[in-house]
């Protein structure tokens, strides 16, 4: 499977059997799977398609299904079960007195099972369960459009993707030929710290060696460097590698991110230092890109 986006929507419209319906599926980014699902009263498998088929597709964003559905012959005299409507505000009322919960608004209430009466229940059993496979059709449909639209979001970011990784290569590139310098700056630095303390007098012993260290972890970023390459090389795998790689790529720059801010701190000269910060705009723009992928 190519590189996947999280974002998409599809529609799915159909009519059987004096029924019409529609089916929306749309989702957004998210660290995990996460479906929700409203439908019509009455057909209670609708639910468990839309689940089912959305692990079967996805592996991380939040979805969101969406089924309407009309009978031709109750459109015109949908009955309300003010019966049922009563039950539910009852059943509710203590957590609404003791503050645990808001007051319903009618569009809630409307959408619970029972309250409104399609005259689903006078309908043949087995065509509604005809119907309901039918609807259930539509849902796997429109899930299998989403996935193409996510498809699409992913050809999309992957040139991005690439492209920033391409710039995090060249400025790797920039700061290794600028470290070359680092050892004869921190040198010509060290032998100016030691003739000041020369002048100051007194056992000099300890404070040489504690300098020399401090200079000495201070000129080496051959291992932040080195890291840099590696993920650099990590990226592009995970960019041209099968299923979902959305989380890795999120891991992946937390590391980027921490070699480089390791090597603007041990950076002795204003060059380095600049392409350090140039990195970490970059790899910030790469994190961004990424929080899409899924």
């Amino acid at each position: 499977m190519a590189l996947s986006g999280m974002t998409g929507f599809s529609r799915v419209d159909g009519v059987s059997g004096g029924w019409t319906w529609a089916v929306e599926a749309r989702s957004v980014n998210g660290r995990s799977l996460e479906t929700r699902f409203r439908g019509p009263g009455g057909f209670d498998g609708l639910e468990r398609a839309a689940r089912d088929g959305a692990q079967a597709r996805f592996q991380r964003g939040q979805l969101n299904v969406t089924v309407q559905a009309r009978h031709a012959e109750t459109d015109s005299g949908v009955r309300i079960n003010l019966e049922q409507i009563e039950r539910y505000l009852e059943a509710g009322r203590p957590y609404v007195e003791a503050g645990r919960a808001t007051a319903p608004q009618i569009g809630a209430i409307l959408s619970l099972p029972g309250v409104i009466d399609t005259g689903a229940e006078a309908n043949d059993p087995e065509a509604l369960a005809a119907i309901e496979a039918a609807i259930a059709g539509a849902i796997a449909e429109a899930l299998d459009r989403l996935r193409s639209a996510r498809l699409e979001e992913g050809a999309a970011l992957a040139p991005v993707l690439g492209g920033l990784i391409d710039r995090i290569e060249t400025e790797v590139a920039s700061a290794e030929v600028e470290a070359r310098a680092q050892p004869a700056i921190l040198k010509e630095r060290f032998a100016k710290r030691m003739s000041e303390l020369v002048e100051r007098g007194g056992d000099l012993t300890e404070r040489i060696v504690q300098e020399a260290a401090v200079m000495a972890g201070r000129a080496d970023v051959r291992e932040e460097l080195d890291r840099l390459t590696s993920h650099v090389q990590a990226a592009r795998v995970l960019l041209a590698a099968e299923g979902a790689v959305g989380r890795r790529l999120d891991f992946l720059t937390q590391e980027f991110m921490r070699e480089a801010n390791t090597l603007c701190s041990k950076s002795a000269t204003t060059a380095l230092t600049g392409i350090g910060l140039e990195l970490k705009a970059t790899v910030d723009q790469f994190r961004e890109q990424v929080q899409n992928v899924e």
